[in-house]
């Protein structure tokens, strides 16, 4: 008899011998705590000492206080303010890239798993050629390539787009072959024969059968995009001051890496919010589990 390593988790492992499920709060914790998280957000001129671009100059680089919970940045502006802002950027723009990127996939990649021929050898070249080259770089070059002296919220606007217009290429891939599965399927023929047929056949009848390959791809692309993000900001590429995001939040790792209770706490929400959607994505894709 093989000995149990704890190989899966406690209750995994309990759940097949006591035939129950988790509780209902368990499975939507990560529901509660985004949602949790962009109230705090979207309240966050009322939770802080003032806005994320107010500077108390009498308080430059002022350390963790009942006025200032995570302190002050050198130009004197209350972290946890800035830090509301950003995560209000990321949970409000990360998904409406997802979205864009996800409609970009669907239009190319199921007009070319539809059509076929030499409409779909070109978009398969064209997929190819853009998951072949490394996804970091080619953001880095082509944001460095549009104008970066733009006003900040020209800059959140070219940020997000640059990662919808960029992230396509691996959901039409999957979309193209979700596509290929079914355009010969019997209820297609038969709409076919009822005379749907072009790109409403595709609107009306393809898309709506893919709904949960549309679905999956929309989940991953959120946490893919907000770490893009936070790399180009990082960078300085990504949001301008004074708008904070969660990359300029970390660039004050630049000066070293003593203790910082702004970069801690933007780190562990970083954290807890990947953490979220990744639970979130697993049950959309699983929902019996």
């Amino acid at each position: 008899m093989k000995p149990a390593w704890g190989l899966k988790p406690l209750w995994g492992r309990l759940q097949p011998a006591a035939g129950f499920s988790p509780p209902r709060a368990i499975r939507y914790l990560p529901w509660i705590l985004l949602a949790l998280l962009m109230l705090a957000a979207l309240a966050g001129d009322r939770i802080a000492a003032a806005s994320y671009a107010h500077q108390f100059r009498d308080f430059p680089g002022a350390p963790m206080s009942w006025r200032f919970p995570l302190g002050t940045d050198p130009l004197g502006r209350d972290r946890l303010a800035r830090l509301l802002a950003a995560t209000r950027i990321s949970l409000v723009l990360a998904p409406s890239a997802a979205v864009f990127s996800t409609a970009l996939a669907t239009l190319i990649g199921g007009i070319a798993g539809y059509r076929g021929g030499m409409l779909d050898r070109i978009a398969v070249r064209a997929i190819d050629l853009m998951l072949s080259l490394p996804w970091i770089f080619l953001l880095i070059a082509a944001r460095a390539a549009l104008p970066l002296n733009v006003s900040p919220s020209t800059s959140v606007l070219i940020t997000f787009i640059l990662l919808g217009a960029l992230g396509w290429a691996a959901p039409a891939r999957v979309i193209r072959a979700g596509v290929r599965d079914i355009r010969n399927s019997d209820f297609l023929l038969q709409a076919r024969a009822c005379g749907c047929r072009g790109f409403r056949l595709l609107l009306r009848q393809v898309v709506p059968n893919l709904r949960p390959v549309l679905l999956a791809q929309f989940w991953t692309s959120i946490p893919l995009f907000i770490l893009s993000e936070a790399n180009l900001g990082l960078l300085g590429l990504g949001v301008s001051e004074p708008l904070p995001s969660w990359g300029n939040l970390l660039r004050e790792l630049e000066t070293g890496l003593s203790f910082n209770p702004g970069i801690v706490a933007c780190l562990a929400l970083m954290l807890v919010v990947l953490g979220c959607f990744r639970l979130v994505t697993k049950q959309r894709l699983t929902p019996d589990s």
